[in-house]
């Protein structure tokens, strides 16, 4: 029986956890137990451990007297990753050109490879989970190279705490309209001719669009700056 919750509460963790990563649930959007314990045909408590695990990633906030709902989202938190980002991602990226080798350089063209073979959306127009690990694999490659662990790491914590963030930018953002299979391929180009001024000025300008999506509807939607 305990086996048999456990597996329950998975599911659900993990329909919400899309639910929010695809902006079906919405920045701030209260999470009533009854609702989705109905929607997924649980009982409340197995709802309640998925919202608890949720809370802990930061995706869900649980507030006394007033239950669950999806974090809020921050101008600010944007801002400043975003200025951390282009700033250390850039730096990385140079360092990566400097001392990457052959290996490093197959590496990066495999990687750019299976990325460019993903779709981006499936055919409802949601954004194809999928791409996203293959996504990150990409941008994580290109950085490898730096010869520093120190600063890689500080790069993709960086990364990480921009995920929700990045999940956004489509369907919250509506940043539909962006090619970004060619800007990917454009970073790629830039990165394998060791041309290090033009890739960091791809990356800097392929993290800023993503930004700048939401920057627009956050402050025309959800007011001003809140706490994430």
């Amino acid at each position: 029986m305990a086996a048999k919750k456990a597996t329950r509460g998975a599911v659900v963790y993990a329909r919400i956890r899309e639910d929010i990563f695809q902006g079906t649930l919405l920045p701030a959007q209260r999470l009533r137990l009854v609702e989705l314990a109905e929607r997924f045909s649980v009982s409340q408590s197995v709802v309640r451990e998925a919202l608890t695990r949720l809370s802990e990633q930061g995706l869900v906030v649980a507030t006394p007297q007033q239950g669950f709902s999806v974090v809020t989202v921050s101008l600010q938190d944007v801002d400043e990753l975003t200025e951390a980002r282009v700033e250390v991602e850039t730096m990385v990226l140079r360092r990566s050109l400097e001392r990457g080798d052959l290996k490093w350089e197959a590496d990066v063209v495999a990687a750019h490879h299976h990325l460019a073979g993903m779709r981006t959306e499936l055919p409802d127009g949601t954004m194809n989970s999928e791409w996203f690990p293959v996504h990150e694999h990409f941008h994580q490659t290109i950085l490898q190279a730096c010869g520093n662990a120190r600063l890689l790491g500080v790069a993709l914590s960086l990364r990480d705490a921009f995920t929700l963030y990045r999940r956004w930018s489509h369907p919250v953002g509506h940043d539909t309209g962006r090619d970004i299979t060619g800007e990917h391929a454009a970073i790629a180009e830039a990165v394998l001719r060791r041309d290090a001024d033009l890739a960091a000025d791809l990356l800097g300008r392929h993290i800023e669009r993503t930004s700048q999506a939401l920057r627009t509807v956050f402050a025309e939607e959800f007011g001003a700056p809140s706490t994430v």
